[in-house]
Protein backbone atom coordinates (compact mmCIF):
# COMPACT_ATOMS: atom_id res chain seq x y z
CA UNK A 1 0.00 0.00 0.00
CA UNK A 2 1.49 3.35 -1.40
CA UNK A 3 0.60 6.04 1.38
CA UNK A 4 -1.80 9.11 0.10
CA UNK A 5 0.40 11.84 -0.56
CA UNK A 6 0.81 14.66 -3.26
CA UNK A 7 3.34 13.74 -5.70
CA UNK A 8 5.56 16.99 -5.43
CA UNK A 9 8.41 16.81 -7.06
CA UNK A 10 11.35 18.40 -5.44
CA UNK A 11 12.64 20.94 -8.36
CA UNK A 12 14.53 23.83 -7.92
CA UNK A 13 12.26 26.21 -9.04
CA UNK A 14 10.43 25.26 -6.46
CA UNK A 15 12.72 27.20 -3.67
CA UNK A 16 12.79 30.39 -5.70
CA UNK A 17 9.26 29.92 -6.29
CA UNK A 18 8.69 29.82 -2.04
CA UNK A 19 11.75 32.57 -1.30
CA UNK A 20 9.53 35.17 -3.79
CA UNK A 21 5.88 33.98 -2.59
CA UNK A 22 7.05 34.28 1.29
CA UNK A 23 9.54 35.61 1.39
CA UNK A 24 9.73 38.22 -1.97
CA UNK A 25 11.09 41.43 -0.40
CA UNK A 26 14.03 40.03 1.39
CA UNK A 27 16.97 41.57 -0.26
CA UNK A 28 19.42 40.08 -2.08
CA UNK A 29 22.48 42.84 -2.02
CA UNK A 30 25.73 42.66 -4.13
CA UNK A 31 28.83 44.43 -4.73
CA UNK A 32 28.52 44.65 -8.48
CA UNK A 33 31.51 43.70 -11.06
CA UNK A 34 31.53 47.08 -12.36
CA UNK A 35 31.54 48.14 -8.55
CA UNK A 36 28.66 49.72 -6.90
CA UNK A 37 26.23 47.49 -4.77
CA UNK A 38 23.41 46.57 -6.63
CA UNK A 39 20.16 45.76 -4.58
CA UNK A 40 17.55 43.28 -5.97
CA UNK A 41 15.06 40.76 -3.83
CA UNK A 42 13.98 37.28 -4.45
CA UNK A 43 10.04 38.12 -6.03
CA UNK A 44 12.72 40.31 -8.60
CA UNK A 45 15.16 37.71 -8.86
CA UNK A 46 12.21 34.93 -9.67
CA UNK A 47 11.56 37.81 -12.24
CA UNK A 48 14.36 37.85 -14.08
CA UNK A 49 15.69 33.81 -13.51
CA UNK A 50 11.94 33.47 -15.79
CA UNK A 51 13.43 35.64 -17.96
CA UNK A 52 16.39 33.91 -18.55
CA UNK A 53 14.97 30.48 -18.85
CA UNK A 54 12.49 31.85 -21.70
CA UNK A 55 15.53 33.48 -23.31
CA UNK A 56 17.71 29.81 -23.03
CA UNK A 57 14.83 28.57 -24.75
CA UNK A 58 14.39 30.82 -27.43
CA UNK A 59 17.93 30.37 -28.08
CA UNK A 60 17.29 26.83 -28.50
CA UNK A 61 18.31 25.56 -25.07
CA UNK A 62 16.62 22.24 -24.10
CA UNK A 63 16.58 19.59 -21.24
CA UNK A 64 19.93 18.16 -20.30
CA UNK A 65 21.77 21.04 -22.35
CA UNK A 66 24.79 22.24 -20.33
CA UNK A 67 24.77 25.91 -19.40
CA UNK A 68 28.47 27.23 -18.09
CA UNK A 69 29.02 29.82 -15.90
CA UNK A 70 32.36 31.46 -15.49
CA UNK A 71 31.26 33.90 -12.71
CA UNK A 72 31.76 35.55 -9.30
CA UNK A 73 29.03 35.55 -6.38
CA UNK A 74 26.45 38.07 -7.80
CA UNK A 75 22.55 38.34 -8.07
CA UNK A 76 23.09 37.87 -11.61
CA UNK A 77 24.80 34.45 -11.21
CA UNK A 78 22.20 33.16 -9.10
CA UNK A 79 18.99 34.12 -11.55
CA UNK A 80 20.76 32.76 -13.91
CA UNK A 81 21.00 29.59 -11.98
CA UNK A 82 17.53 28.93 -11.40
CA UNK A 83 17.10 30.15 -15.01
CA UNK A 84 18.96 27.58 -16.80
CA UNK A 85 17.50 24.96 -14.18
CA UNK A 86 14.13 26.24 -14.62
CA UNK A 87 13.96 24.46 -18.12
CA UNK A 88 15.71 21.44 -17.38
CA UNK A 89 19.35 22.37 -18.81
CA UNK A 90 21.94 22.32 -16.22
CA UNK A 91 24.45 24.83 -14.84
CA UNK A 92 28.07 24.23 -14.82
CA UNK A 93 30.16 26.09 -12.85
CA UNK A 94 33.67 26.38 -14.15
CA UNK A 95 36.34 26.84 -11.43
CA UNK A 96 38.25 30.43 -13.16
CA UNK A 97 41.21 29.50 -10.99
CA UNK A 98 42.00 26.43 -13.11
CA UNK A 99 44.63 26.58 -15.40
CA UNK A 100 43.64 27.29 -19.03
CA UNK A 101 44.13 23.51 -20.13
CA UNK A 102 41.65 22.43 -17.55
CA UNK A 103 39.28 24.81 -18.26
CA UNK A 104 39.33 23.77 -21.94
CA UNK A 105 39.19 20.32 -20.89
CA UNK A 106 36.16 20.79 -18.53
CA UNK A 107 33.98 22.47 -21.22
CA UNK A 108 34.65 20.18 -24.11
CA UNK A 109 34.13 17.27 -21.76
CA UNK A 110 31.02 18.70 -20.43
CA UNK A 111 30.16 19.88 -24.42
CA UNK A 112 28.49 22.68 -22.61
CA UNK A 113 26.26 25.08 -25.21
CA UNK A 114 26.25 28.70 -23.65
CA UNK A 115 28.92 30.53 -21.85
CA UNK A 116 28.10 32.85 -19.20
CA UNK A 117 30.71 34.78 -17.97
CA UNK A 118 31.59 38.21 -15.48
CA UNK A 119 33.31 40.61 -17.47
CA UNK A 120 36.30 39.70 -14.79
CA UNK A 121 37.22 36.56 -17.01
CA UNK A 122 36.57 37.71 -20.92
CA UNK A 123 39.99 38.42 -21.39
CA UNK A 124 41.14 34.53 -20.16
CA UNK A 125 38.16 33.40 -22.59
CA UNK A 126 39.02 35.47 -25.81
CA UNK A 127 42.87 33.74 -25.55
CA UNK A 128 41.39 30.35 -25.48
CA UNK A 129 37.68 30.48 -27.10
CA UNK A 130 39.11 29.00 -30.45
CA UNK A 131 39.36 25.65 -28.28
CA UNK A 132 36.20 25.27 -27.27
CA UNK A 133 34.27 24.55 -30.58
CA UNK A 134 30.88 23.72 -28.01
CA UNK A 135 30.08 26.75 -27.54
CA UNK A 136 27.95 28.49 -28.98
CA UNK A 137 26.91 31.93 -27.47
CA UNK A 138 28.68 34.11 -24.85
CA UNK A 139 26.33 36.03 -22.54
CA UNK A 140 28.52 38.68 -20.64
CA UNK A 141 27.13 39.32 -17.13
CA UNK A 142 26.91 42.98 -17.20
CA UNK A 143 24.99 45.84 -19.04
CA UNK A 144 25.29 47.64 -22.51
CA UNK A 145 27.26 50.80 -20.85
CA UNK A 146 29.99 48.33 -19.33
CA UNK A 147 30.10 45.65 -22.63
CA UNK A 148 33.28 45.54 -23.44
CA UNK A 149 34.54 44.96 -27.14
CA UNK A 150 35.23 41.40 -27.79
CA UNK A 151 35.93 38.75 -30.03
CA UNK A 152 33.92 36.04 -28.51
CA UNK A 153 31.16 34.36 -30.15
CA UNK A 154 27.97 35.49 -30.55
CA UNK A 155 28.67 37.89 -27.71
CA UNK A 156 25.93 39.59 -25.92
CA UNK A 157 25.37 42.15 -22.65
CA UNK A 158 23.14 40.11 -20.13
CA UNK A 159 21.16 42.97 -19.88
CA UNK A 160 20.12 43.01 -23.28
CA UNK A 161 19.97 39.84 -23.76
CA UNK A 162 17.22 39.12 -21.07
CA UNK A 163 15.50 42.31 -22.52
CA UNK A 164 14.28 40.55 -25.38
CA UNK A 165 12.22 38.09 -22.97
CA UNK A 166 8.80 39.39 -21.22
CA UNK A 167 8.88 36.83 -18.44
CA UNK A 168 5.88 35.38 -19.20
CA UNK A 169 7.05 32.01 -18.81
CA UNK A 170 6.26 28.53 -16.90
CA UNK A 171 8.63 26.36 -15.87
CA UNK A 172 9.31 23.26 -17.29
CA UNK A 173 8.49 20.07 -15.15
CA UNK A 174 10.19 17.15 -15.21
CA UNK A 175 11.24 13.91 -12.94
CA UNK A 176 13.10 15.30 -9.85
CA UNK A 177 16.16 13.08 -10.50
CA UNK A 178 16.91 15.38 -13.36
CA UNK A 179 20.38 16.51 -13.80
CA UNK A 180 20.53 19.78 -12.30
CA UNK A 181 23.94 21.11 -12.21
CA UNK A 182 27.31 20.07 -12.95
CA UNK A 183 30.75 20.94 -10.69
CA UNK A 184 34.28 18.93 -11.62
CA UNK A 185 36.55 18.14 -8.93
CA UNK A 186 40.14 19.95 -8.78
CA UNK A 187 42.16 16.82 -8.21
CA UNK A 188 45.67 17.03 -7.79
CA UNK A 189 46.60 14.01 -9.71
CA UNK A 190 44.97 13.38 -13.91
CA UNK A 191 41.73 15.20 -15.40
CA UNK A 192 38.89 16.68 -13.21
CA UNK A 193 35.86 14.43 -13.06
CA UNK A 194 32.73 16.01 -13.72
CA UNK A 195 29.79 15.49 -10.56
CA UNK A 196 26.23 15.49 -11.84
CA UNK A 197 24.19 16.76 -9.36
CA UNK A 198 20.28 16.34 -9.72
CA UNK A 199 17.22 18.30 -8.51
CA UNK A 200 16.19 15.67 -5.74
CA UNK A 201 19.93 15.95 -4.39
CA UNK A 202 20.64 19.60 -4.72
CA UNK A 203 16.96 20.08 -2.86
CA UNK A 204 17.52 17.55 -0.28
CA UNK A 205 21.24 18.94 0.55
CA UNK A 206 19.82 22.07 1.07
CA UNK A 207 17.29 21.07 3.52
CA UNK A 208 20.49 19.89 5.18
CA UNK A 209 22.51 22.28 5.27
CA UNK A 210 19.77 24.51 6.96
CA UNK A 211 19.34 22.28 10.12
CA UNK A 212 20.05 23.29 13.27
CA UNK A 213 23.05 21.19 13.82
CA UNK A 214 24.54 22.23 10.37
CA UNK A 215 24.23 25.84 9.15
CA UNK A 216 20.85 26.25 11.38
CA UNK A 217 20.22 29.03 8.91
CA UNK A 218 16.67 31.34 8.98
CA UNK A 219 15.16 34.36 7.61
CA UNK A 220 16.50 36.17 10.91
CA UNK A 221 19.96 35.29 8.87
CA UNK A 222 21.86 37.78 6.85
CA UNK A 223 24.15 35.47 4.95
CA UNK A 224 26.86 36.62 3.38
CA UNK A 225 28.44 33.41 0.68
CA UNK A 226 31.93 33.92 0.82
CA UNK A 227 32.64 30.58 -0.91
CA UNK A 228 32.30 31.09 -4.55
CA UNK A 229 29.48 30.04 -6.45
CA UNK A 230 32.08 27.78 -8.51
CA UNK A 231 32.90 25.75 -4.97
CA UNK A 232 30.36 22.86 -4.79
CA UNK A 233 27.32 24.61 -4.83
CA UNK A 234 28.46 27.46 -2.87
CA UNK A 235 28.42 25.00 -0.36
CA UNK A 236 24.66 24.95 -0.89
CA UNK A 237 24.38 28.55 0.19
CA UNK A 238 22.85 30.11 -3.01
CA UNK A 239 19.96 27.34 -2.55
CA UNK A 240 19.65 26.99 1.26
CA UNK A 241 19.15 30.73 1.77
CA UNK A 242 15.93 31.63 -0.39
CA UNK A 243 14.65 28.10 0.81
CA UNK A 244 15.35 29.60 4.23
CA UNK A 245 14.30 33.46 3.28
CA UNK A 246 17.14 34.94 4.49
CA UNK A 247 18.55 37.88 3.16
CA UNK A 248 22.06 37.77 1.14
CA UNK A 249 25.06 39.65 0.95
CA UNK A 250 26.64 38.39 -2.27
CA UNK A 251 30.80 39.61 -2.51
CA UNK A 252 31.42 39.70 -6.19
CA UNK A 253 34.80 39.75 -7.15
CA UNK A 254 36.51 42.05 -3.85
CA UNK A 255 37.89 38.72 -1.96
CA UNK A 256 40.40 40.77 0.20
CA UNK A 257 39.90 41.67 3.88
CA UNK A 258 39.20 44.84 4.19
CA UNK A 259 36.06 44.20 1.70
CA UNK A 260 35.10 41.43 3.40
CA UNK A 261 35.09 43.31 6.34
CA UNK A 262 32.92 46.13 5.05
CA UNK A 263 29.86 43.93 3.68
CA UNK A 264 30.19 42.62 7.43
CA UNK A 265 29.82 45.00 9.17
CA UNK A 266 27.62 47.68 6.96
CA UNK A 267 24.96 44.86 5.91
CA UNK A 268 25.09 43.20 9.82
CA UNK A 269 25.85 39.47 8.75
CA UNK A 270 25.10 36.89 10.83
CA UNK A 271 26.21 34.26 9.33
CA UNK A 272 29.42 33.28 6.47
CA UNK A 273 31.19 30.65 5.26
CA UNK A 274 34.55 30.57 3.36
CA UNK A 275 37.56 28.75 3.31
CA UNK A 276 40.80 29.52 5.77
CA UNK A 277 43.00 31.91 3.72
CA UNK A 278 40.08 33.78 3.13
CA UNK A 279 39.01 34.37 7.05
CA UNK A 280 43.25 34.60 7.45
CA UNK A 281 43.24 37.47 5.22
CA UNK A 282 40.18 39.02 7.22
CA UNK A 283 42.07 38.81 10.54
CA UNK A 284 45.38 40.13 9.55
CA UNK A 285 42.95 42.97 8.81
CA UNK A 286 40.86 43.04 11.73
CA UNK A 287 44.56 43.30 14.03
CA UNK A 288 45.94 46.07 11.88
CA UNK A 289 42.38 48.23 11.80
CA UNK A 290 41.53 47.29 15.56
CA UNK A 291 37.41 46.60 14.25
CA UNK A 292 35.46 44.12 16.04
CA UNK A 293 32.75 42.03 14.52
CA UNK A 294 29.36 42.58 16.96
CA UNK A 295 27.05 41.88 14.33
CA UNK A 296 28.30 38.16 12.93
CA UNK A 297 27.42 34.60 14.96
CA UNK A 298 28.80 31.92 13.31
CA UNK A 299 31.38 31.24 10.43
CA UNK A 300 31.43 27.87 8.90
CA UNK A 301 34.68 27.32 7.90
CA UNK A 302 35.85 23.99 5.58
CA UNK A 303 37.73 23.25 2.25
CA UNK A 304 40.67 22.46 4.26
CA UNK A 305 41.25 21.67 8.21
CA UNK A 306 40.66 25.30 10.12
CA UNK A 307 43.83 25.95 12.50
CA UNK A 308 43.22 25.54 15.70
CA UNK A 309 44.51 29.35 16.66
CA UNK A 310 41.58 30.84 14.27
CA UNK A 311 39.21 29.50 15.82
CA UNK A 312 40.52 30.53 19.19
CA UNK A 313 40.99 33.96 17.47
CA UNK A 314 37.49 34.39 16.29
CA UNK A 315 35.66 33.12 19.18
CA UNK A 316 37.54 34.44 22.05
CA UNK A 317 38.83 38.08 20.37
CA UNK A 318 35.64 38.44 18.48
CA UNK A 319 32.72 36.66 20.24
CA UNK A 320 32.09 34.73 16.77
CA UNK A 321 31.17 30.80 16.97
CA UNK A 322 33.50 28.51 14.62
CA UNK A 323 31.76 25.82 12.71
CA UNK A 324 34.53 23.64 11.34
CA UNK A 325 32.58 21.41 8.44
CA UNK A 326 34.00 19.23 6.14
CA UNK A 327 32.74 18.02 2.55
CA UNK A 328 33.52 17.32 -0.88
CA UNK A 329 32.34 18.02 -4.70
CA UNK A 330 30.92 14.44 -4.28
CA UNK A 331 28.84 15.62 -1.85
CA UNK A 332 26.89 18.42 -2.88
CA UNK A 333 29.15 18.91 -0.75
CA UNK A 334 28.29 18.98 3.26
CA UNK A 335 29.58 16.00 4.72
CA UNK A 336 30.07 17.27 8.56
CA UNK A 337 29.50 20.12 10.74
CA UNK A 338 31.65 20.43 14.06
CA UNK A 339 28.65 21.35 16.67
CA UNK A 340 28.29 20.78 20.21
CA UNK A 341 26.19 17.62 20.92
CA UNK A 342 24.63 17.16 24.90
CA UNK A 343 27.90 15.01 25.42
CA UNK A 344 29.97 17.67 25.06
CA UNK A 345 27.96 20.69 26.42
CA UNK A 346 30.10 20.81 29.41
CA UNK A 347 33.32 21.66 27.76
CA UNK A 348 35.30 24.96 27.50
CA UNK A 349 38.81 26.31 26.94
CA UNK A 350 41.30 24.12 25.37
CA UNK A 351 38.84 21.01 25.56
CA UNK A 352 36.17 22.55 23.94
CA UNK A 353 38.86 23.89 20.81
CA UNK A 354 40.22 19.79 21.03
CA UNK A 355 36.48 18.95 19.52
CA UNK A 356 36.11 21.65 17.56
CA UNK A 357 39.37 20.51 15.82
CA UNK A 358 37.28 17.48 14.55
CA UNK A 359 35.30 17.97 11.04
CA UNK A 360 32.02 16.89 13.28
CA UNK A 361 29.42 14.69 13.07
CA UNK A 362 27.24 14.40 9.88
CA UNK A 363 23.35 15.56 9.02
CA UNK A 364 20.50 13.15 8.53
CA UNK A 365 21.34 12.59 4.52
CA UNK A 366 24.85 11.43 4.99
CA UNK A 367 25.87 8.17 6.51
CA UNK A 368 29.84 7.13 7.06
CA UNK A 369 31.88 4.53 7.94
CA UNK A 370 35.94 3.67 8.70
CA UNK A 371 37.38 0.88 7.07
CA UNK A 372 40.81 -0.30 7.00
CA UNK A 373 42.58 -1.19 3.94
CA UNK A 374 40.57 -4.75 4.01
CA UNK A 375 37.49 -2.71 4.41
CA UNK A 376 36.98 -3.93 7.82
CA UNK A 377 35.28 -1.51 10.13
CA UNK A 378 37.81 0.42 12.60
CA UNK A 379 36.58 1.27 16.44
CA UNK A 380 35.07 4.12 17.44
CA UNK A 381 37.77 5.40 19.71
CA UNK A 382 38.84 8.36 18.30
CA UNK A 383 42.44 7.37 17.77
CA UNK A 384 42.25 4.65 14.85
CA UNK A 385 43.10 5.52 11.63
CA UNK A 386 41.28 4.42 8.62
CA UNK A 387 39.38 5.27 4.89
CA UNK A 388 36.31 7.26 5.01
CA UNK A 389 33.12 6.42 3.12
CA UNK A 390 30.12 8.13 2.53
CA UNK A 391 26.58 7.25 1.37
CA UNK A 392 23.75 9.24 0.99
CA UNK A 393 21.26 10.91 -1.00
CA UNK A 394 23.58 14.09 -1.94
CA UNK A 395 26.62 11.70 -2.48
CA UNK A 396 27.34 10.70 -6.13
CA UNK A 397 27.23 7.24 -7.10
CA UNK A 398 29.47 7.55 -10.64
CA UNK A 399 31.45 10.19 -12.27
CA UNK A 400 30.37 11.79 -14.92
CA UNK A 401 30.60 9.52 -18.54
CA UNK A 402 32.01 6.82 -15.81
CA UNK A 403 35.43 8.14 -14.92
CA UNK A 404 37.27 7.16 -11.70
CA UNK A 405 34.54 4.27 -11.10
CA UNK A 406 37.16 2.30 -8.85
CA UNK A 407 36.00 5.39 -6.09
CA UNK A 408 32.41 3.53 -5.83
CA UNK A 409 32.15 0.76 -4.28
CA UNK A 410 29.61 -2.43 -5.32
CA UNK A 411 27.93 -1.97 -2.20
CA UNK A 412 27.15 1.95 -2.45
CA UNK A 413 30.03 3.44 -0.11
CA UNK A 414 31.85 5.92 -2.33
CA UNK A 415 35.52 6.13 -0.79
CA UNK A 416 36.88 9.68 -0.15
CA UNK A 417 40.56 9.43 0.16
CA UNK A 418 40.46 10.51 3.21
CA UNK A 419 42.09 9.13 6.32
CA UNK A 420 39.76 9.98 9.92
CA UNK A 421 38.74 8.75 12.90
CA UNK A 422 35.25 8.44 14.89
CA UNK A 423 35.02 9.23 18.65
CA UNK A 424 32.02 7.35 20.75
CA UNK A 425 29.83 10.30 19.81
CA UNK A 426 30.22 10.09 16.00
CA UNK A 427 32.63 12.94 15.73
CA UNK A 428 34.57 12.60 12.50
CA UNK A 429 37.91 14.25 12.26
CA UNK A 430 40.28 13.93 9.10
CA UNK A 431 43.79 12.80 9.70
CA UNK A 432 44.82 12.94 6.05
CA UNK A 433 44.63 12.57 2.55
CA UNK A 434 45.25 8.95 1.92
CA UNK A 435 48.05 10.17 -0.53
CA UNK A 436 49.33 11.95 1.23
CA UNK A 437 49.59 10.90 5.11
CA UNK A 438 53.56 9.83 6.12
CA UNK A 439 54.45 6.12 7.03
CA UNK A 440 57.19 6.39 8.56
CA UNK A 441 58.64 3.06 10.02
CA UNK A 442 55.26 0.91 9.33
CA UNK A 443 53.28 3.91 11.28
CA UNK A 444 51.08 6.97 10.28
CA UNK A 445 51.94 10.56 10.69
CA UNK A 446 48.91 12.82 10.17
CA UNK A 447 50.23 15.74 8.00
CA UNK A 448 46.82 18.22 9.41
CA UNK A 449 48.13 17.42 13.04
CA UNK A 450 51.42 18.75 12.27
CA UNK A 451 50.17 21.75 9.78
CA UNK A 452 47.93 22.62 12.71
CA UNK A 453 50.19 23.05 15.47
CA UNK A 454 52.58 24.84 13.27
CA UNK A 455 50.45 27.87 12.23
CA UNK A 456 49.75 27.98 16.04
CA UNK A 457 53.27 29.50 16.29
CA UNK A 458 52.28 33.48 16.72
CA UNK A 459 54.94 34.27 13.36
CA UNK A 460 53.27 31.70 11.09
CA UNK A 461 50.97 32.11 8.29
CA UNK A 462 50.60 29.11 6.41
CA UNK A 463 52.45 25.36 7.28
CA UNK A 464 52.77 22.02 5.26
CA UNK A 465 53.57 19.00 5.82
CA UNK A 466 55.18 16.32 3.87
CA UNK A 467 57.16 12.79 3.88
CA UNK A 468 60.14 13.04 2.22
CA UNK A 469 62.64 9.78 1.70
CA UNK A 470 64.69 8.03 4.42
CA UNK A 471 66.91 4.89 4.60
CA UNK A 472 65.80 3.68 7.44
CA UNK A 473 62.08 4.79 8.70
CA UNK A 474 60.96 4.77 4.75
CA UNK A 475 59.53 8.53 5.14
CA UNK A 476 59.98 11.11 7.85
CA UNK A 477 58.23 15.11 8.14
CA UNK A 478 59.57 17.84 6.79
CA UNK A 479 57.84 20.99 7.44
CA UNK A 480 57.26 23.94 4.81
CA UNK A 481 56.69 27.38 6.62
CA UNK A 482 55.41 30.53 5.22
CA UNK A 483 56.73 33.26 7.63
CA UNK A 484 53.66 36.01 8.04
CA UNK A 485 54.93 39.26 6.67
CA UNK A 486 57.81 41.16 7.95
CA UNK A 487 58.41 37.97 10.66
CA UNK A 488 61.50 36.03 11.02
CA UNK A 489 61.80 32.65 12.87
CA UNK A 490 64.25 29.73 12.51
CA UNK A 491 64.21 25.63 12.43
CA UNK A 492 64.59 25.83 16.01
CA UNK A 493 61.79 28.61 16.64
CA UNK A 494 59.26 26.23 14.74
CA UNK A 495 60.48 22.89 16.43
CA UNK A 496 61.17 24.07 20.21
CA UNK A 497 57.37 25.67 19.85
CA UNK A 498 55.78 21.99 19.00
CA UNK A 499 58.49 20.42 21.29
CA UNK A 500 56.17 18.28 24.05
CA UNK A 501 52.90 18.93 21.59
CA UNK A 502 52.50 15.78 19.73
CA UNK A 503 54.31 12.41 20.17
CA UNK A 504 58.13 12.49 19.83
CA UNK A 505 58.77 9.96 16.98
CA UNK A 506 55.83 12.76 14.92
CA UNK A 507 57.98 15.52 15.38
CA UNK A 508 59.40 17.05 12.13
CA UNK A 509 62.71 16.02 11.31
CA UNK A 510 63.74 19.37 9.22
CA UNK A 511 62.12 22.99 8.65
CA UNK A 512 62.44 24.94 4.99
CA UNK A 513 60.94 28.56 4.94
CA UNK A 514 59.56 29.22 1.51
CA UNK A 515 57.94 32.41 0.36
CA UNK A 516 54.71 30.53 -0.74
CA UNK A 517 53.04 27.21 -0.71
CA UNK A 518 51.46 25.90 -4.39
CA UNK A 519 47.96 25.43 -3.76
CA UNK A 520 45.13 24.04 -5.98
CA UNK A 521 42.23 25.76 -7.64
CA UNK A 522 40.37 25.48 -4.32
CA UNK A 523 42.78 26.89 -2.23
CA UNK A 524 44.12 23.58 -0.66
CA UNK A 525 47.38 22.65 0.00
CA UNK A 526 48.96 20.66 -3.41
CA UNK A 527 50.98 18.37 -1.89
CA UNK A 528 51.82 16.77 -5.29
CA UNK A 529 53.89 19.77 -6.18
CA UNK A 530 55.51 20.16 -2.87
CA UNK A 531 56.27 16.56 -3.20
CA UNK A 532 58.55 16.96 -6.75
CA UNK A 533 59.70 20.47 -5.34
CA UNK A 534 61.45 18.57 -2.20
CA UNK A 535 61.74 15.17 -3.82
CA UNK A 536 65.71 15.40 -3.71
CA UNK A 537 65.65 17.04 -0.33
CA UNK A 538 67.76 15.15 2.38
CA UNK A 539 66.89 15.58 5.66
CA UNK A 540 69.78 16.31 8.40
CA UNK A 541 72.43 13.45 9.02
CA UNK A 542 70.57 11.35 6.42
CA UNK A 543 73.80 11.59 4.36
CA UNK A 544 75.70 10.06 7.18
CA UNK A 545 73.18 7.40 7.62
CA UNK A 546 73.33 6.15 3.90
Amino acid sequence: MLGLMQDWPLLLHRIIDHAAKFHGERKVITRSIEGPIVESNYAQIRGRALKVAQRLEQDGIKLGDRVATLAWNTWRHMEAWYGITGIGAIYHTVNPRLFPDQIIWIVNHAADRVMMVDLTFVPLLEKIADKLPTIERYIVLTDAAHMPQTTLKNAVAYEDWIAQADGDFTWKSFDENTAAGMCYTSGTTGNPKGVLYSHRSNTLHSMMAATPDAMACSSRDVILPVVPMFHANCWGLALTAPMCGATVVMPGCKMDGASIYELLDTYKVSFTAAVPTVWLMLLQDLEKTGAKLPHLKRVVIGGSACPRAMTKTFQDVYGVEVIHAWGMTEMSPLGSLCTVKPDYADLGGDALLDLQMKQGHPPFGVDMRIADDAGRDVPWDGKAFGRLKVRGPAVAKSYYKGEGAEAFEADGWFDTGDVATMDPHGYMQITDRAKDVIKSGGEWISTIDLENLAVGHPKVAEAAAIGVTHPKWDERPLLVIVLKKGESATRDDILGFMQGKVAKWWMPDDVVFVDEIPHTATGKIQKMALRKQFESYRLPGVEAAE
